[in-house]
């Protein structure tokens, strides 16, 4: 029997993006928990080419790009 839970979990938190990293690919995206769970009052921010992620509302929290 499998744990889908567990990889979903995991496969969530590997697409958590550090506050600071550049090179991403432009586009929307959405502030999240440090384990990719939604986020009271979340920001949403749009970079372009080149640009870096913006600081988090609060430590230890990521971002995750929208489709």
């Amino acid at each position: 029997m499998s744990n889908n839970k567990s990889s979903k979990q995991s496969q969530d938190t590997a697409s958590v993006i550090k506050p600071g990293t550049d090179n991403q690919d432009p586009g929307t995206y959405v502030e999240v928990g440090p384990r990719g769970g939604k986020v009271e009052n979340a920001r949403t921010v749009t970079i372009e080419k080149g640009e870096r992620l913006p600081a988090t509302s609060k430590s230890g929290n990521g971002w995750v790009k929208q489709n």
